[in-house]
């Protein structure tokens, strides 16, 4: 066995090793999770899966059962993380997720993802997209609001929201199409991240004065 030889094994243990320590965290992260929000909901039976998004990185869902009806939504590992360790209320936090859902009579699901090009185009289009542009204006009734469709050479397509008051300066904010897409099939409010830049923009261009 030559040198080199050595050298690729060597490597390879080392990568196995990280794999395990990493599947090791996040399974230990899944498990605190799955006992906080037992905690929080001790009249459901609660269920939880982990998967892996190629672009956001590990991602966790739970489902909380009662008489038929179940309910579902879905968490990135790294905004787990970094609201459990900044955030004294991080469980009422993930918890925050489930009620409006669990108000409504029916159950919520994951939606099924789109099974094609055309059919994650549609859904774009024709759903999240709208949605996110309305949304954004009611929250800023007083302002004109821009939206508009972007290309960025790093994230691709983008949504981008901005008001048409600032002229100067850091005047927009944008998300990615994709990231968009994957808060709408975790169950999640895709409008709630660029509502909160707007909210920052509001604040930093003094719109409320």
């Amino acid at each position: 066995m030559t040198e080199k030889d050595i050298e690729t094994q060597a490597e390879e243990v080392n990568e196995q090793d990280q794999e395990r320590e990493q599947a090791q965290i996040i399974m230990t992260w899944f498990q605190h999770i799955q006992e906080v929000m037992k905690e929080q909901f001790p009249e459901y039976e609660v269920d939880g899966q982990i998967g892996n998004n190629p672009t956001y990185g590990p991602m966790f869902a739970f489902t909380l059962t009662r008489e038929e009806k179940s309910t579902s939504c879905g968490f990135f590992l790294n905004e787990v993380m970094r609201n459990f360790q900044t955030n004294p209320n991080a469980g009422l936090w993930l918890s925050s997720f489930f009620v409006d859902l669990l108000r409504s009579p029916d159950s919520h699901p994951l939606p099924n993802p789109p099974q094609s090009e055309d059919e994650a185009k549609d859904l774009l289009d024709k759903h999240i997209v709208p949605y996110c542009a309305k949304t954004v204006r009611e929250e800023f009734p007083d302002q004109k609001i821009y939206v508009d469709l972007e290309l960025n050479e790093e994230h691709g397509p983008v949504l981008e929201a901005g008001f048409v008051a600032v002229e100067d300066g850091n005047n927009t904010c944008a998300l990615p199409l994709q990231y968009l897409m994957t808060l709408y099939l975790l169950n999640r409010d895709p409008a709630e991240p660029l509502i909160q830049a707007m909210y920052r923009l509001y604040e930093e261009n003094n719109l409320g004065q």
